[in-house]
């Protein structure tokens, strides 16, 4: 995700409507409309690939469960333990446990994506007989979000270096640009679910990695979802790295971020030209860096995909007014245009990570950053998203690969940090 250039705005749906409705007796209509990613959802690509994977059951039993909820307290159960079951009903297809429940490789993030979209559709309209407040079913839908992207499942040993487990976490995104091509996948997600909960060999012994995933939706970020997931664990992590698709054919280990928007629509079609908005922006910097061991991670031998380090930006220099790439990095009291990820939200989830990070005091002790995969790509022939197919062997070892490789390289980031 690493657009750098300024799109036209697009209008979105707005995704907060409705009137309070009364605590008992007819309940008014607070239902809301189906966003712009729900209402893909009835193409026929979703649809096909819920079916190959056996999450076309998904929501039509969640449905069920909300249906049978007698009051708001355990209409709430209902989506925690649900939204929960997501997640680990895909983290366990990826790693392999239990049945695969259907033709599509085990690897696959979308069945995640397409049946989350199902569950939170269904509570955007569900109309309970005892009734439900606007802020009651915003709450419903934040409790989905949070628990079927595995933010609130992140578990490591009780003490940071208990029985000399080091901790890693590891954060990937939804698809994205389903316009273009509604077959998508995005190998950083597929990364998250086929490592969550994972031990990797170091040389500093073993490490427990855990995993989450982001929306690709601005207003998400904006109210403070990467803050809230990342801050409880910051403090108690030996390494961390965002994680997301960038450019064709490489990885890439983003020296720079910066702290600025660029306008290219996320998966509800909103754009938003802007400064990166922050809780305090007064102290706000305009960059911030990476901590992981870049240069090691480079040297290595990976996978088959080339690493760089990637320094490049673009910036207004200070006293200027337009903007300038500059190779090797921003100059001093320059304003951002574009980290080195792009200005898109896999450049904002390293910039709200890493200033967490730094706002925590933790940049001198704690390596983090981000890496962006190579993007990823089906088989030649299959290239139409009109008429081609949803997977291919050539799709599928593209993925595989990366996930490996992005695998090895959060090993040999451990490796260094360790020795350092």
């Amino acid at each position: 995700m690493n657009v750098i250039r300024v799109r036209t705005s697009i209008l979105g749906l707005a995704l907060l409507a409705g009137f309070s409705a009364p605590s008992t007796g007819a309940a008014a209509d607070t239902t809301l409309s189906p966003t712009v990613e729900e209402q893909r959802l009835d193409k026929a690509v979703p649809q096909e690939i819920l079916e190959h994977s056996g999450f076309d059951t998904v929501a039509p039993e969640f449905t069920h469960a909300l249906e049978a909820a007698r009051s708001y307290a355990q209409a709430r159960r209902v989506v925690v333990r649900e939204g929960t079951a997501l997640w680990r009903r895909a983290v366990d297809r990826a790693q392999g446990r239990g049945p695969a429940g259907g033709d599509l490789s085990r690897d696959d993030d979308r069945p995640l994506y397409w049946a989350r979209l199902g569950m939170t559709r269904e509570v955007r309209g569900w109309e309970p007989e005892f009734g439900i407040s606007d802020g009651q079913r915003n709450a419903l839908l934040s409790e989905l979000e949070t628990t079927s992207r595995g933010q609130s499942s992140i578990r490591y040993p009780r003490e940071k270096g208990e029985a000399g487990i080091k901790r890693i976490l590891v954060t990937g995104f939804d698809p994205f640009t389903l316009d273009a091509d509604i077959r998508i996948s995005n190998p950083s997600g597929a990364t998250a679910l086929a490592l969550d909960g994972t031990v990797i060999q170091t040389a500093d012994g073993p490490a427990r990695i855990e995993t989450a995933m982001f929306p690709v939706r601005w207003a998400d970020f904006t109210e403070g979802s990467v803050e809230r997931a990342l801050r409880p664990y910051l403090p108690k992590v030996d390494l961390f790295t965002t994680v997301s698709q960038g450019r064709v054919g490489r990885f890439d280990v983003e020296r720079t971020n910066g702290a600025w928007r660029g306008g290219y629509p996320d998966n509800d079609n909103v754009s938003k030209t802007e400064t990166v908005p922050v809780a305090d922006p007064a102290s706000q910097p305009q960059w911030t860096s990476t901590t992981l061991p870049y240069k090691a991670i480079v040297a290595a031998d990976t996978g088959r995909f080339p690493v760089y380090d990637h320094t490049e930006v673009t910036e207004i220099p200070a006293g200027a007014t337009a903007p300038v790439v500059r190779p090797d990095g921003p100059t001093e009291g320059s304003t951002a245009r574009a980290g080195g990820g792009g200005n898109y939200l896999s450049n904002e989830i390293a910039y709200r990570a890493t200033l967490l990070r730094d706002q925590l005091g933790l940049h001198d002790s704690l390596p983090g950053g981000h890496i962006h995969t190579p993007v990823l790509q089906f088989g030649a022939g299959n290239t139409d998203p009109a008429t081609g197919a949803i997977t291919d062997p050539e799709f599928v070892r593209n993925r595989v690969d990366i996930i490996a490789q992005v695998r090895a390289m959060v090993t040999v980031a451990m490796d260094a940090a360790a020795g350092s």
